[in-house]
């Protein structure tokens, strides 16, 4: 008997964490202010379509105010060889005192929506935005900022159990550490060269032009799995099968139709097998042209419900996944 195909939903919470070395909040900050917006919205939506999500949170967001965040910041901080990618490296000087005055670092009121609403899986993004691939960083310190995170985690009585890497540095020689703190999933990369994980030091363009043009045309294949493939023991991979690109007003409609197609008929071709399909982005990708972007998202639920009904295609979290994989209920 052919088992239900899955779908999966993964969102990488960071706010400004997550783009600090590259943005500024005075380029960047509108974006980053309306997550506060765009995250309980798109919670409703996906509670209306049925839909299970992970939502990878840095774990600063956790914290209250900024005395909470600096106390349980791990002593031992990352020292990448480019300082810059450190968020310790001006002492939190950009950062204020709470949500109240500075919504570009603190999420808490985040946290407590998710909190309401049991099908969205709150899992780890790290403590810091840690970036596991970066010279100068090392296992301790990897080590000791995932502690940091569970521990910000379990005094909100939040049990971390997912975890997705930062800028999708996947270290494997760091997951018996995340197996050990009890984070026993992860979301690795599509396989496929120009999906190979990238450091600081850029992007070549030849994988620029394959990992745009693979959004919106099928250069790679659709990236569905099967279940019966994917480790019966942790550490469980939960691979990507697409990053859900933003509106991009140069392309207008035209790419954006080609982006749900392309999409769309992955999703068909992993329910019809049943198969599994991870579908990833950041909440921060919907801050520029909203409402073209939820429009778009609102498409690919109605498809999913268009899949459920006819192929039994089911929605689940990234551990939901783990747990079939290894066979508990």
């Amino acid at each position: 008997m052919q088992k239900n195909g899955k779908f999966v939903i993964s969102l990488d919470l960071e706010l400004f964490w997550g783009v600090r070395d590259k943005r500024t909040i005075k380029g960047y900050g509108d974006s980053i202010k309306k997550v506060h917006e765009i995250t309980p919205h798109m919670v409703k939506m996906f509670e209306e379509y049925g839909i299970k999500a992970t939502w990878a949170t840095v774990g600063f967001l956790f914290a209250k105010d900024k005395n909470e965040m600096i106390h349980f910041s791990p002593k031992e901080k990352p020292k990448y060889e480019n300082q810059n990618l450190s968020p310790y490296s001006d002492n939190f000087q950009l950062v204020k005192n709470s949500l109240e005055e500075d919504p570009y670092h603190f999420g808490n009121d985040l946290i407590e929506e998710l909190l309401k609403n049991p099908n969205q899986e709150i899992a780890s993004h790290t403590f810091s935005h840690y970036y596991c691939l970066e010279e100068g960083q090392t296992f301790d310190e990897f080590q000791k900022d995932i502690e940091a995170a569970v521990k910000i985690a379990e005094s909100k009585e939040i049990k971390l159990t997912s975890l997705v890497f930062p800028r999708n540095q996947t270290n494997k020689k760091y997951l018996d550490v995340c197996v050990k703190n009890g984070i026993h999933t992860y979301r690795g990369n599509e396989n496929v060269w120009y999906k190979d994980t990238d450091r600081s030091r850029g992007i070549l363009l030849i994988k620029k032009i394959f990992r745009t043009g693979d959004c919106y045309l099928n250069v790679s294949g659709h990236h569905c799995y099967n279940l019966d493939d994917l480790p019966t023991s942790a550490p469980f991979n939960v691979p990507s099968s697409r990053f859900l690109r933003p509106y991009i007003a140069k392309g207008g409609i035209l790419l954006e139709s080609l982006k749900l197609r392309r999409i769309k008929k992955s999703m068909t071709h992993a329910a019809k097998r049943g198969m599994l399909y991870h579908l990833w982005w950041h909440p921060h990708n919907f801050g520029a042209n909203t409402k073209v972007n939820f429009r778009t998202l609102e498409k690919i639920l109605n498809h999913y419900i268009k899949l459920n009904k006819k192929y039994g295609f089911e929605s689940s979290t990234m551990t939901e996944i783990s747990n079939i994989c290894a066979g508990t209920p």
